[in-house]
Order: C-alpha cells, then sequence, then structure tokens
C-alpha cells in the first residue's frame, strides 16, 4: 500500500505551491472579524478586493472555507483549521519582522504616552532631546489608557502606583517620583494683596477645578495638609487633565497637576503654586520590553531612559507669589 509523505517543508516545490500570501492575509483578517467589510476596513481596500481574494483562495485549495448566512461569514471545518495556521504563523511573522526592524538603531523608537504629558512636558524639550541624541528618531503617541507594550510599540510611559502590574517579558523603570500642587493665574485677587504664603485654608474658599482622571487629587492633597475634604468648593470637572489646566490659565479656578506638567507655566509666571508640590505614592515609570527575550528591546532605550530620568530629576522652578 502507498505510504504518504509530508512534503519537505524546506524545499522550494512545497513553498512554490502556498496560494497568495495576500489571499491567505485576507482570509485570516476576514476569519478574525467574520465579516468581509470589517476585513477590508482594517486592510484598507475595497470590500470586493477583500471577496475575490478569499474565492481565489477556495479555488486554489478546492475547498469552501466560509459559509456566506446572511451578510456575515461562518468559517467551515477547513476554514476554522487554516484559520488556526494563519493566525500563528503570521502573527509569528510579523513579530519577527517587527523585531528584527527595531533592532536597527536607524528605526524610529515608538514611545506611548499620556497625551498631557507629551504636550506639556516632553514638546517643549523635543529640541534637547535631539541635541542629546541626534541618533535617535521619536515617534511619539499619546494615550490615557493604563496599558503595556503593545505590538508597534518600543515603551510606555505613565504614572503607576506601586505595586506595578506588568505583562511577562517586560520591565518597568521608575524614572521619577510623582509631585502634586494646586496652581493658579497670579492676577486673580483670590489671595489678596499679601506676599506671604497663604494658608492651606485658604483652598477652601475658592473654586477648585477637577478632572475624571484623578478623582483623588484634592482628596490626598487636602490629607497631607490635615484639612477635611468634606470642606472643598469644586467647580467645573473636566474629563482630562490638559483641559483642567487649560481651564487654569483662563482664571476659571484653581487647578491640581503634577509639577511636570506645569513647569514651563510656572517658569513664564502664567501660573504660581502658592503652596508648592508634595509627593505622592505615584511614580513616572518607562516600560520597555525585557532585555534578552524573545521581543528586541530598540537598541536606543537605554540612552532614552537614562536622559528621561536625568530631565525628570531636574529641580523644577516653583514660582510663588511675588
Amino acid at each position: 500500500m502507498a505510504r504518504l509523505t509530508p512534503p519537505d517543508s524546506s524545499s522550494p516545490a512545497s513553498l512554490e505551491a502556498l496560494p497568495s500570501l495576500n489571499a491567505l492575509r485576507a482570509f485570516d483578517v476576514a476569519a478574525r472579524f467574520e465579516s468581509a467589510s470589517r476585513a477590508a476596513e482594517a486592510l484598507h481596500v475595497t470590500h470586493g478586493a477583500v471577496s475575490r481574494q478569499i474565492r481565489q483562495l477556495e479555488e486554489t485549495l478546492g475547498t469552501q472555507l466560509f459559509d456566506r448566512a446572511g451578510r456575515g461569514l461562518k468559517l467551515t471545518p477547513a476554514g476554522h483549521e487554516l484559520a488556526a495556521a494563519t493566525r500563528h504563523h503570521l502573527s509569528g511573522l510579523a513579530r519577527v519582522c517587527a523585531d528584527l526592524s527595531r533592532s536597527d538603531a536607524r528605526a524610529p523608537f515608538v514611545l506611548s504616552c499620556p497625551g498631557s504629558f507629551l504636550a506639556r512636558w516632553f514638546i517643549p524639550r523635543l529640541g534637547a532631546l535631539k541635541a542629546a541624541l541626534p541618533e535617535l528618531e521619536l515617534h511619539l503617541t499619546a494615550s490615557d489608557d493604563n496599558e503595556g507594550l503593545r505590538s508597534g510599540v518600543d515603551g510606555v510611559l505613565r504614572f503607576q502606583t506601586p505595586p506595578f502590574t506588568q505583562a511577562e517579558h517586560q520591565e518597568t523603570r521608575i524614572l521619577g517620583t510623582e509631585r502634586i500642587g494646586p496652581v493658579l493665574r497670579p492676577d486673580t485677587d483670590w489671595l489678596g494683596e499679601t506676599t506671604a504664603t497663604p494658608a492651606p485654608q485658604t483652598l477652601l474658599t475658592l473654586p477648585l477645578l477637577h478632572t475624571r482622571s484623578r478623582p483623588q487629587a484634592w482628596p490626598d492633597w487636602c490629607s497631607r495638609q490635615g484639612l477635611s475634604s468634606d470642606q472643598l468648593h469644586y467647580a467645573q470637572g473636566f474629563e482630562h487633565l490638559n483641559y483642567l489646566l487649560e481651564a487654569t490659565l483662563v482664571g476659571l479656578g484653581v487647578g491640581i497637576t503634577p509639577d511636570y506638567l506645569v513647569e514651563e507655566d510656572l517658569r513664564s509666571r502664567r501660573l504660581i503654586a502658592p503652596w508648592g508640590f508634595v509627593e505622592t505614592r505615584a511614580c513616572l515609570t518607562l516600560t520597555l520590553p525585557e532585555s534578552g527575550r524573545t521581543r528586541a528591546r530598540h537598541p536606543h532605550a537605554k540612552a532614552l531612559a537614562d536622559w528621561l530620568a536625568r530631565e525628570l530629576n531636574t529641580p523644577p522652578v516653583t514660582s510663588r507669589n511675588p
């Protein structure tokens, strides 16, 4: 009786027998979404292009991969088998290609960080970063989600409170401690004519701006001053810290913020911090792939981390009342 022998996967003949890679990719995305329309959106092609690729793949393989039921797609048993293979091998191929790209020092370093930190701390320092690390091409992306590393991102900056949570094969480096404090415009008449540092109790009578992303900021600050947060007079609330700071700059109330975000405003005296800043339990951290693991770490990762640590630990300017 004849015995079937699996083809040698290293032989040119077996590679030539593979269907089109574009067709396999179109099938893989359509299988994940169970929709040709959503696959077309993800691949930035037309619905007809995805449908043609899938039909050609079915003709090449001589088997039906989807049951067309209504407007959706349902995998057949053969489709399930192929989907498991494409999901495994295409994702593995994508990881290897990404790692090879990151191993090149000329490849961009993609850094994710909170939008407020990006706008108020990072962008004003891009010139200094370029002077310190001229070989680094940095791509910045804003994200306010507390997520770790994801595909296409080489590092994540975020404020975290210990104990830190992170995925396997990731490392988190503490760059600096968080310090928060109240800030306001210097030309308001809320503090009167006194040049002395106002008592913390003064804040109990002022309109306080707050943000949903940091609901405990004012209560935490009050507890460190021996004040009851029950007496606070909350004014306008905002979805993001960046909006709160813009409202503070136009004089709508007193904001509360990490000092990192208002260093330039304090230096230029657009804002003052009469009560200074106090440390919290939170830290600004940088999460990177664990060195020596399956995912390559960008060659400039350490140099960038060291630069961030130096900049973040430079004593900030604290502008009080004149």
